[in-house]
């Protein structure tokens, strides 16, 4: 992968925002769904920057949770018809879940939270517990 530097988040996970802002270029979307994360990632990548993460990384289902977390370049290059094609059975995949309407408590919100920072962290070999640490010394 490429240097910090280089990366910028797109996310709706405010554990990601809180854990990892002044590390990493991210961009904060706190009321988009996990859909809409991933439309604005296939946007970026049909632009031309690459992509980092695969978008569906982990075994939960895009229907399940509502947090996503996609890296990409922070500047745009030439359109990479792999990663376009990524981008695009990602959202189809999505679209095959059926929504599930419900409301979820904080903690199981806070689950879904910490479940896509984990993911994030390992992709980009951030020390999670570190960065956990660090924002309970911010509150």
């Amino acid at each position: 992968m490429a240097s910090d530097r280089q990366y910028l988040i797109l996310t709706n996970n405010p554990l990601v925002k809180t854990c990892m802002d002044g590390r990493y270029a991210i961009r904060f979307f706190a009321d988009l769904s996990l859909r809409d994360i991933l439309v604005k990632a296939r946007d970026m990548v049909y632009e031309g920057h690459e992509l980092y993460t695969h978008p569906l990384a982990g075994s939960v289902k895009p229907n399940e949770t509502p947090y996503k977390s996609v890296v990409v370049s922070r500047t745009a290059g030439q359109m990479q018809a792999d990663q376009a094609e990524i981008m695009a059975n990602s959202i189809v995949a999505c679209d095959k879940f059926a929504p599930r309407h419900r409301e979820l408590s904080q903690k199981v919100r806070e689950d879904f939270q910490l479940i896509d920072y984990t993911l994030l962290s390992g992709a980009l070999g951030f020390d999670a517990a570190a960065g956990l640490s660090n924002a309970c010394n911010k509150k």
